[in-house]
Order: C-alpha cells, then structure tokens, then sequence
C-alpha cells in the first residue's frame, strides 16, 4: 500500500536482493517505488515515472551509475527537479568527488543501514519538494 503523499522514488540497482530490499523497506513506509536494474531501463524508467528522488548504484554492467546520473541531470525538463542519490561501495574521496561532478547531490555507502537509508531518502525529498514549492511560488503572479 501507499501513500499518495509521497513522491515517486526510482531504485536502480543491477542486483535484485539489494534492490528489492530497498524497495521493500520503503513500500513499507509509504513511498511508490519503481525499480530498475540497468542504466537503460532507468533512464527509460526515469522518464516515464518522472520521480523526485533517484538511488542509484554506481557500479553497474553496460551504462554505470555515473553515465545514468549524468543523463538524468542534463534531461530537459526533468533534471532540475530530481535528486540523485548515489549507492556505492566506493568509499574513498575521488569517488565521492566523481559523484558530485556527475551531478548526484548525495550519496550513501554500502554496505548500509536501512534507517540511514531513510534517512538520506526524507532529507533529499525535503530539499527536492521544498524547491518545488518554492518555485511554484515565484512563479505564481501576486496582485
């Protein structure tokens, strides 16, 4: 079940447990998730579920996260509304550097706890819908 409320969330993982995981966890708290499991069907997914927010694995066959990010942030119409969040086992700096400079505006480390997950998840949505709002706010005419 889940609560309109919450905006979409696309999970992309190239491994199953771990995206079903994910996507369970979440379900559980109300969010609709759509999951992909390679970089194609996410950018294909990404344009026709339009989320607000992205996890997105970095080290995948074919199209990596990086490319995926990349791609998502540069869309026309939609990557100025979207958070990316990268899920990576690389720790080290020049990787969390590499996501920066690919466009992700978070990221969070595996292996990790599903409370920090959500954590990482409801503080990206707050930035991503508090921007929306302020933007539809300035847009709107004042008399």
């Amino acid at each position: 079940m889940t609560d309109n409320t919450h905006p979409p969330i696309l999970v992309v993982d190239d491994n199953p447990d771990n995206a079903h995981i994910i996507r369970d966890y979440l379900e559980a708290r109300g969010y609709p998730i759509t999951v992909a499991y390679n970089g194609d069907d996410a950018l294909k997914a990404f344009e026709e579920v339009k989320p607000a927010l992205v996890l997105l694995d970095v080290m995948m066959p074919g199209r990596d996260g990086w490319q995926v990010c990349r791609e998502i942030k540069q869309h026309p119409t939609l990557g100025r509304n979207v958070r990316v969040v990268m899920v990576t086992a690389l720790d080290d700096w020049v990787n969390k550097r590499q996501a920066l400079e690919t466009g992700a505006d978070d990221f969070v480390e595996k292996p990790f706890e599903l409370s920090k997950l959500v954590a990482t998840v409801e503080r990206n949505l707050k930035l991503v819908t508090g921007n929306a709002a302020a933007g539809a706010s300035s847009a709107s005419p004042t008399r």
